[in-house]
């Protein structure tokens, strides 16, 4: 029997999996928290329910909540449509293909003969864009010609960028397109010019007054765009997602202010503006980031009356300079992969994968290969981007995503209330802005609240240096915002050391290794944090502890075992160690192991070494009680 209509079996029964379980609700998750959060506290300092949940909230260095769990009533009653304002489920409508997003390929490598054929490689191999960095240490504007004089045009995107002239970037990539012989609506160009953020980056005042012209010379070219509104800049510099999507959002305010201002519509304003932000490894605050700042620029189309069409902010993203490390550099390609993902699920127009040994030097074949296949193995075989919105209706995401609009709005209001952003640049007001956010991140970077796998959580003291990759020309000097990875603190204490020699830290272990083994093992990483090397001996008499530490040739120890052994070994261990020439002895643990002992430790136990700590500042410390120069 052939019949497309379902069949009945005789005595079926409907099958109710969770009929038999009663639905949870807050009050039961409060209660769960608070128990496993009281395990181990005194019975007169137990939590409530209350109480255990907002020790489980975070904040992130800009100030935006994190709860710990989320509902219905944290997300918007009305989601909205993809391809339609408000945009925040973006700005298209996926249709299942692969290659709903642009795999742009950057290249900053000033070798013409080099680029041309990694150029070739990219449109071969996955790339579907091009984008080109214009300055003295990057592409020559005068060998784009050569670099481009294989690729068809009419089949992708170029983009052209610089640090140091925009306008004499944008002439090159006209002077290329115009000579081909191709039609102009057979064309697609993003010039790049952002002078805002090009004045920030180099301490100057802003010039608006031309930006029409660029605008009008590139009538009749499809999708292209005259300006982009580089918010990668202030996330160099230091900002979080708030400031980052604020300043993003004055720039773009002062753009259409000044395109109007010359002559073009707000319609046409809004069509020459594009965005580039950053995507990081933080991915649900990467998919709000692009989810807001789409909300929010359908506000600013509002105020300004553009046509509903227009108002989405179409979107570069670029996974986070700040965030690649020099070392173990590996690990930079699942920063990469996790910063694309969340590109990819926000809904970004364009993605750009950093190479991972972007920091060693100018990224080689393999290197690019890599970063391209990461983008490509996502789209084609992860199949993320077949769905519209995937993280839509996740309560999270549409909280934080509405958090991150509003706070980004009262930042867009600061400056605009302040003369607007170009006037803020020279004023140093956006500087300002992010100072107390750069301090707050340096905190948690030191304390390890902020971890960095691979350089400040489980390093590798004895790696390689990367080959991949070749020597950067000298950049010219920057004499505005100044640029900072957030590795980079820790990679200056692993310099000097290597510099020094073989500087070391002599650890103590005290009892059996079910005793110090644990202690031992968080110690040791912390001590790699520089490179320092960890000499040790395992049990023993405080005789033969002090040989083996006279033998490691060292002034600093560290004790590591439990607190029961503390009790009765660490401080006779801690005063033979001083008596045997030891300048600085620590502690793996807290002092009230010691127990009764505890008040002895005075001039004994130099410090501890402990979760939450400041590891810079233990460091720097031991650095210095070595003598390692920094």
């Amino acid at each position: 029997m052939t019949t497309t209509e379902p069949v009945a079996r005789e005595g079926a029964v409907e099958l109710k999996l969770a009929s038999d379980f009663a639905k949870p609700g807050m009050d039961q998750w409060r209660a769960a928290a608070a128990k496993v959060l009281n395990r181990g506290r005194p019975e007169d300092k137990q939590l409530t329910g209350e109480q255990a949940v907002s020790r489980l909230v975070t904040t992130t260095v800009d100030g935006i909540e994190i709860a710990p769990i989320y509902t219905l009533e944290d997300a918007p009653a009305e989601l909205g449509v993809p391809g339609v304002a408000p945009f925040t489920r973006g700005t298209t409508v996926h249709n299942g293909e692969a290659d709903a997003w642009d795999v742009r390929a950057l290249h900053e490598d000033p070798d013409a003969a080099f680029t041309k054929q990694a150029v070739l490689t990219d449109l071969e191999r996955g790339a579907t864009s091009l984008w080109f960095r214009i300055d003295p240490d990057a592409v020559q504007g005068e060998q784009l010609g050569e670099v481009l004089a294989d690729a068809l045009l009419e089949l992708i995107t170029v983009e052209v960028s610089s640090r140091t002239d925009q306008e004499a970037a944008a002439e090159a990539l006209l002077k290329v397109v115009e000579a081909d012989p191709k039609p102009a609506n057979h064309k697609s160009v993003v010039l790049g010019l952002d002078p805002i953020g090009c004045a920030a980056l180099n301490g100057t005042a802003p010039e608006l007054g031309k930006l029409g012209q660029w605008v009008k010379r590139l009538d009749g070219m499809r999708n292209s765009r005259a300006i982009v509104v580089d918010a990668t800049i202030w996330h160099n510099a230091g900002a979080g997602d708030v400031h980052e999507l604020g300043f993003a959002l004055a720039t773009g305010v002062e753009y259409v202010r000044a395109l109007m201002a010359q002559g073009l519509t707000a319609d046409q304003a809004f069509d020459a503006i594009d965005f580039r932000v950053t995507a990081t490894v933080d991915q649900f605050a990467t998919i709000a980031k692009l989810r807001a700042l789409r909300t929010a620029w359908n506000k600013v189309g509002e105020t300004f009356g553009v046509s509903a069409t227009k108002r989405g902010a179409r979107q570069h993203a670029v996974t986070s300079w700040r965030e690649i490390t020099r070392d173990d550099a590996y690990v930079n390609m699942l920063r990469g992969t996790i910063s694309t993902f969340a590109a990819g699920i926000g809904g970004a127009e364009a993605i750009t994968t950093l190479p991972f040994d972007t920091v060693w030097g100018l990224p080689g074949d393999f290197s690019r290969r890599i970063a391209r296949n990461t983008q490509v193995v996502l789209a084609e075989e992860s199949n993320i981007v077949r769905v519209n919105d995937p993280a839509g209706g996740s309560w999270y995401v549409e909280s934080l995503t509405s958090k991150l609009a509003e706070a980004a709005w009262a930042v867009l209001g600061k400056i605009d209330a302040a003369g607007g952003m170009a006037k803020a640049v020279v004023d140093g007001l956006p500087v300002r802005e992010l100072e107390p956010v750069i301090a707050e991140r340096a905190k948690r970077l030191a304390t390890r609240k902020k971890p960095i796998t691979g350089v400040s959580e489980f390093p590798n003291a004895g790696e390689a240096d990367v080959t991949t990759a070749k020597p950067r020309p000298a950049a010219p000097e920057y004499k505005g915002l100044q640029w900072h990875r957030d590795s980079e603190v820790f990679e200056g204490l692993r310099d000097a050391v290597k510099a020094s020699g073989e500087a070391k830290v002599f650890l103590a272990c005290l009892g059996a290794r079910r005793d110090f083994g644990g202690r031992e093992s968080f110690a040791s990483n912390a001590f790699h944090v520089a490179g320092l090397a960890t000499p040790e001996v395992e049990g023993g008499s405080v005789e033969e502890i002090v040989a083996a530490f006279k033998a490691a040739g060292t002034p600093v120890a560290c004790l590591c075992s439990s607190a029961k052994v503390y009790a009765d070994q660490a401080l006779p261990v801690a005063k033979a160690l001083k008596e045997a020439g030891a300048k600085t002895v620590l502690l793996a643990g807290n002092l009230k192991e010691l127990g009764e002992s505890a008040s002895e430790a005075e001039g004994v136990i130099d410090g501890t070494v402990a979760m939450g700590m400041d590891i810079v500042a233990l460091l720097d410390q031991t650095l210095d009680t070595l003598g390692v120069s920094k």
